[in-house]
């Protein structure tokens, strides 16, 4: 009979446990488009469109887009209940937040 997957992470060392659970933590956390993140947030398209101001249609037709300028972005996921933050990594330079792009009201 197969092993579960409970069982054979016991049967690991505690150090690659870690490291196994470390990096299935940072996969979860990568997102992949709207609707993923829509359903994390455990909202539907309706209450998206709701938030937004717009037909439920249209939040499936922004389901489906590969290109968003990011005042749309900022606005879903703003509907979605969360913040936008857009990071920047330059070689030798580190991480730094862009502020200011795509808000409206700047």
């Amino acid at each position: 009979m197969p092993r579960t997957h409970e069982e054979i992470m016991a049967s690991l060392p505690k150090a690659r446990r870690a490291r196994i659970e470390a990096r299935a933590a940072e996969m979860l956390a990568q997102v992949e488009g709207l609707k993923a993140l829509r359903e994390i947030a455990e909202r539907s398209q309706e209450q998206i469109a709701q938030g937004l101001g717009i037909k439920q249609p249209s939040v499936l037709k922004m389901e489906r887009q590969t290109d968003l300028y990011l005042s749309t972005l900022r606005r879903f996921v703003e509907a979605a209940g969360g913040t936008l933050e857009l990071r920047v990594t330059l070689p030798g330079k580190g991480v730094m937040n862009l502020t200011g792009l795509g808000d409206l009201s700047a």
